[in-house]
């Protein structure tokens, strides 16, 4: 490592998309993952990072006639992309040493800067067989494969900078639980400074002052537990240096909670079930923790109510999901926006023409990759709505059907619709998989009223023709499950106004008729239990009565509204934004 490489934050996160041709994560956390190392790049912010190698990927997405998706491995050539590093670091798995090897990914931004990217790797002939797959799947295998790669990712991940030469760390930021591991790892460290065997308070404070903790979603599922008697099996040797090596996990974390400090106490860390919570453990590991919206940032608060968690809002990085005509268009009136996004409200003076030229563009390019893939027969003419992201219940993504008979009036009385639709389920969530074969039978059965195309294994290219591309955002979260979402900010970026729900960030992007439109009533607002047809009633109604008409017959004001997106929006709800904030709140604080 030379000089000019020096970092400060290591940045561990379980995926991260740095390419749109390597299956390296799986949706939003991971995409935000990447989206933050860019703009650390493009601001020269000293950070490395680390996640592992799926040789493998999440999976490769197909969907049969019927909508029912089928999951088969990604192949992809590893050294097409990335370039393997001679280090080499053990940890100890179930008494047996797994080898880990760095493979590494120069992320470079707008000025030359690299943040490089080191993705871990067991497929090493000193493995054993089924140690050499451990990291071949993203989310895959049972929950004792899942705990082999957070150690893998946190306690390896350490161990491997350490290796590299990255010794002035001053902050690990771990973006969800995943890698909250590494924080066992750190305090063994403090220990050997000082010549300790045994943990003490100022071990745990030492490690406190270089954690930093991003908690990215109220669903339970988002939440790792492991029984503490698995947790004792695969990890209790790997603390050979103290003298609690003999010890179960059970006695450890006693042990480190026991001592004189201000964190919880051990029935917080550990549920009456006994299994050990990771984002308990990075809760009370860290310095400072965050949720990623305001209202995430309450929610998280009240689901953790002895924890103080502030908020900084997601974001996505502009250049990676501006659509090429809109980036022709920026560089020509708001030279500089690509290193700084603010400069994007200066939007409101680009003329209008040119912005809805440049919406068609993208919305052909769109189109005409709908209409070769699935033979929709879709129009550039036609009012066009999106929803991508992953299928999961609770993002209620075949709301938009609750009422065929109310959409067939609308577009009878309003004006033609068509729907773009894409994402893929987890392979486990049978609920996320039935929501994908119910827009598909709906796809069927308004076939003569309405086009709908679902475009198979969503990822990051697909995620960008669409947001770019169609007119109009759909987001139907339940809430409040809905931490942030970044969808919308990306669409935004490209002047198309959000149709959502009021939770996530739109609670913050929501200008009613300026830069989109909301769903039901604000949560702020609301007593008792969430309805999914008053949901779909006023999605309706915003349709028959504002949307549709304003396309149609007030194109000025809907274009002036596509400025508004972008100058209100695209300006502030992007990752540079989102990292000044890391930088002046959690970093350098």
């Amino acid at each position: 490592m030379t000089a000019d490489e020096k970092r400060v934050i290591a940045y561990f996160s379980m995926e991260i998309a740095v390419d749109p041709d390597m299956p390296t994560y799986s949706g939003g956390l991971g995409i935000l993952a990447g989206d933050t190392i860019r703009s650390a790049a493009d601001l020269n912010i000293p950070m490395v990072a680390v996640t592992l190698l799926y040789r493998k990927g999440y999976f490769y997405q197909r969907l049969d006639d019927n909508g029912r998706q089928i999951e088969e491995p990604v192949h992809w050539v590893t050294d097409d992309y990335l370039t393997e590093l001679p280090e080499r670091v053990m940890v100890t798995l179930e008494d047996r040493p797994v080898f880990i090897r760095p493979w590494r990914y120069d992320v470079e931004g707008v000025t030359g800067f690299k943040v490089p990217v080191y993705f871990l790797d067991t497929d090493l002939p000193d493995n054993l067989e089924e140690d050499r797959r451990l990291t071949d799947h993203l989310y895959g295998g049972d929950q004792r494969y899942r705990l082999y790669q957070e150690v893998i990712l946190g306690i390896g991940g350490v161990r491997m900078l350490d290796s590299l030469g990255y010794e002035d760390l001053r902050r690990y930021h771990m973006n969800e639980g995943h890698s909250a591991l590494l924080t066992l790892e750190l305090l063994e460290r403090e220990a050997k400074k000082s010549g300790e065997t045994t943990i003490t308070g100022a071990d745990i404070e030492a490690v406190k002052q270089k954690c930093i903790f991003t908690t990215h979603t109220p669903v339970p599922a988002g939440h790792d537990q492991f029984p503490l008697d698995m947790v004792s099996c695969v990890i209790g040797e790997t603390r050979e240096s103290l003298d609690f090596r003999d010890n179960h996990i059970l006695e450890v974390v006693d042990r480190i909670l026991g001592l004189p400090n201000d964190l919880s106490n051990l029935d917080e860390l550990l549920h009456a079930d006994k299994t050990l919570n990771m984002t308990l453990l990075a809760l009370n590991f860290s310095r400072y923790v965050n949720g990623v919206a305001k209202k995430h940032g309450e929610i998280a608060s009240l689901m953790f109510a002895e924890y103080v968690i502030h908020s900084i809002t997601n974001g996505v990085h502009g250049p990676t999901w501006t659509s090429e005509p809109f980036q022709r268009l920026y560089d020509r009136y708001i030279p500089g926006w690509r290193q700084d996004t603010f400069s994007l409200r200066y939007a409101l003076s680009i003329p209008k023409r040119e912005i809805w030229n440049a919406h068609i563009e993208a919305k052909e390019t769109l189109i005409e990759y709908v209409n070769r893939e699935t033979n929709a027969g879709m129009s550039t003419d036609t009012l066009t709505i999106g929803f991508a992201r992953r299928a999961a219940t609770y993002k209620r993504g075949d709301l938009f059907f609750f009422d065929p008979a109310r959409l067939r009036k609308i577009i009878d009385m309003a004006g033609p619709l068509q729907m773009v639709y894409a994402g893929k389920a987890h392979p486990q969530d049978q609920g996320g998989k039935e929501i994908i074969g119910r827009i598909y039978r709906m796809k069927e059965t308004l076939k003569n009223d309405i086009p709908i195309a679902y475009l198979s294994n969503y990822d990051m290219a697909k995620g960008k023709l669409i947001t770019s591309g169609v007119d109009i955002w759909l987001n139907t979260p339940q809430p409040p499950l809905e931490a942030s979402g970044t969808s919308g900010m990306k669409a935004a970026l490209n002047g198309v106004p959000s149709l959502s729900i009021l939770d996530g960030w739109w609670l913050e992007g929501h200008i009613e008729g300026i830069t989109g439109w909301s769903i039901g009533e604000n949560p702020r607002n609301k007593r008792g239990e969430y309805s999914s047809p008053e949901d779909a009633a006023s999605l309706y109604d915003k349709l028959e009565k504002t949307i549709v008409p304003l396309y149609y017959k007030d194109r000025p004001h809907f274009i002036d509204m596509m400025s508004h997106c972008i100058a209100l929006n695209g300006s502030f709800f992007n990752t540079h934004r989102m990292m000044q904030q890391y930088v002046l709140n959690a970093y350098f604080l």
